[in-house]
């Protein structure tokens, strides 16, 4: 049976009239006849009586018409979160965002979700980029926003860049270094260096511009996941964190002697298998706004 049969069955339940129903459904009545007799060969019994010149439900037409009406409802309903589905207004996005990504969009992704999509979910997870891409892989996460230079390569991830950000060597205000028109990398390493875990692409440039000691085991002495502790601890002792710039507009960026010349480059992944919904493809378009956006 179809849900265009239990339509014209509740049509003629209601008219009691062939010629009614088949007029006010655009059909004609042999056709309309046709679709009652099929749905009452499947069901296997009748569904009307003739009486008089109005057609009139069996007891068993009676019962079926109850659970008809439940089911072109339960049709109506599901149509209906079909389009609060695509249209973001419903759903749920779990999105994994790397150290740099969490400090840029945590913050602006749940004030959208918040103003714009009220009753939808967003979950965010945070941690180490192979953390993150494991639980995309197990599908307990959705999307990441990553560093995608800290990412290897994998023919079953589809990654859409962002953005690209410098980064740089910064200390805040007052800072023995921050005056200075020109910074050594061993003035640097004279005070704690903090930095989240660097990607092997990251320490080969530092290496290039300032030598071995530059390499990230050697020269940085505090590490750890989240960027904004570390520049909380930049902010108050004398410390000099290596980060995205844009992270910290408070604090001095250094005048490295050779200049670092090295951006971050933020990337969408996603499983490349995976059938994305409409409520995550929204909250990439958001991201990307904010980019656009500051």
């Amino acid at each position: 049976m179809t849900l265009v049969q239990l339509k014209h069955f509740l049509d003629l339940a209601s008219t009691g009239s062939f010629s009614k129903s088949a007029e006010k459904l655009f059909l004609t009545q042999p056709a309309l006849s046709r679709s009652i007799k099929s749905l009452e060969d499947e069901l296997g019994q009748a569904l009307f009586d003739r009486v008089g010149r109005r057609n009139e439900l069996t007891a068993f037409g009676k019962h079926i018409l109850l659970q008809a009406k439940d089911l072109l409802e339960a049709a109506r309903s599901l149509k209906h979160s079909s389009q609060e589905l695509l249209s973001g207004q419903t759903g749920q996005v779990r999105l994994g965002l790397g150290s740099g990504p969490g400090a840029l969009w945590m913050t602006p992704l749940l004030t959208h979700m918040a103003t714009d999509f009220p009753n939808a979910r967003l979950d965010i997870a945070r941690g180490a980029t192979p953390l993150l891409v494991q639980q995309l892989r197990e599908r307990s996460l959705d999307a990441l926003i990553l560093d995608i230079r800290s990412l290897s390569p994998a023919s079953d991830l589809m990654v859409e860049p962002l953005c690209e950000l410098p980064g740089a060597f910064m200390c805040r205000k007052g800072h023995p270094l921050a005056k200075l028109k020109s910074v050594k990398l061993d003035q640097v390493c004279a005070y704690p260096v903090a930095s989240t875990p660097l990607s092997d692409e990251v320490a080969r440039v530092l290496i290039e511009r300032y030598g071995a000691n530059a390499h990230p085991d050697h020269m940085v002495k505090l590490r750890c996941e989240e960027i904004s502790s570390l520049l909380d601890v930049a902010r108050h002792t004398q410390t000099v964190v290596v980060a995205v710039r844009a992270l910290a507009p408070d604090l001095v960026e250094l005048k490295m002697s050779p200049p670092l010349n090295a951006n971050a480059r933020f990337g969408w992944v996603s499983l490349k298998s995976r059938t994305e919904s409409p409520l995550a493809r929204l909250l990439f378009q958001a991201a990307r706004n904010r980019v656009a956006h500051g």
